[in-house]
């Protein structure tokens, strides 16, 4: 072993040790040993790598989409239409001559937008309606929770169709409604989780401080319920897909001529019999990147839930 490599591997090995020390040091430590004992635990789930890898694959998709995409995603050409899956279009192409492949990859950038921006409107408004209810309660907690049980009652998709046919169709306007859809099971896990805490004897402490409910809601209440939020939203990520491929079917979300999964679905059901690859691969794609995410979810919810076993 040359001087180089033990070096390297002296340090790994010192690195290791104090990953795994008995004894924290610092808060700086801390928070690397959680990180890197939930990693190996992220890491021994075979399922959890396999939904890593589907969403990684998709976040590289769509920021290397033109790229990977071997024709123009809009170009048109009748003398190529309905071609099969072939060396010179890897996944056939359309009634309209278009590549199917490279709409795909060009729609995972939508797809991608969709799940980023409702898991930003969403998290955080449910995580805050969550968080106020549960520890202010009183009158506001049964206000709250009672709106959020009439966005509970509805189906997610049918609410969804009601909030585009107010707002009308759009992709803008498709992802607003989705996100007034997914909120209200994030403030219901934000406020049992704030019921569980809101007691405690630091929150107590605090309070006695003379810190406002504002300031412990936000500094002290929320970061305990961020790890169960992530995991609901993560979860919830595999029907924020569907709902949006949803609308795209109906004809409510991304308008033509835009590559979005539901829209290339739907116009593809017209050509199953003759034509099955052009409603197969964008539903196959709908299909296993709703199972990375779930995969994901489920692989997350094992290592931030401080419950888990």
């Amino acid at each position: 072993m040359t001087a180089e490599a033990r070096t390297e591997a002296s340090a790994q090995g010192g690195l290791r040790a104090w990953l795994l020390a008995e004894t924290v040091t610092s808060p700086g430590q801390a928070r690397a040993q959680k990180l890197y004992l939930g990693w190996r635990r992220f890491a021994a789930n075979p399922l959890a790598l396999l939904g890593l890898g589907i969403v990684l694959a998709l976040v590289l998709l769509a920021v290397l989409a033109p790229l990977v995409a071997t024709h123009d995603p809009f170009a048109q050409s009748l003398d190529r239409r309905l071609l099969p899956p072939s060396s010179a279009h890897l996944l056939g192409t359309d009634e309209l001559g278009r590549d199917i492949w490279s709409r795909i990859a060009y729609g995972a950038r939508i797809t991608l937008m969709i799940v980023l921006l409702v898991a930003l409107i969403a998290g955080p408004l449910g995580l805050l309606i969550g968080t106020v209810a549960g520890y202010l309660g009183g009158w506001i907690d049964v206000a709250l929770m009672r709106l959020t049980d009439v966005f509970l009652s509805f189906p997610g998709l049918i609410l969804a169709l009601a909030f585009v046919a107010a707002l009308g169709s759009g992709l803008e306007n498709a992802i607003l409604a989705i996100a007034l859809t997914a909120w209200p099971p994030i403030a219901r896990l934000a406020r049992a989780e704030t019921l569980t805490v809101r007691r405690a004897d630091y929150i107590a402490a605090v309070r006695l401080a003379g810190a406002s409910d504002l300031r412990i809601i936000v500094r002290h209440v929320m970061p305990i319920c961020i790890p169960s939020v992530i995991i609901r939203i993560t979860l919830n990520m595999a029907g924020i897909i569907l709902t949006a491929a949803g609308l795209g079917f109906l004809g409510l979300g991304a308008q033509p001529p835009s590559p979005e999964w539901g829209a290339m679905l739907s116009t593809g059901r017209a050509y199953m019999l003759g034509s099955w690859w052009l409603a197969a691969m964008p539903g196959i794609a709908i299909l296993v990147v709703s199972l990375g995410f779930n995969l994901l979810g489920d692989a997350l919810r094992d290592v931030l839930d401080p419950r888990a076993s």
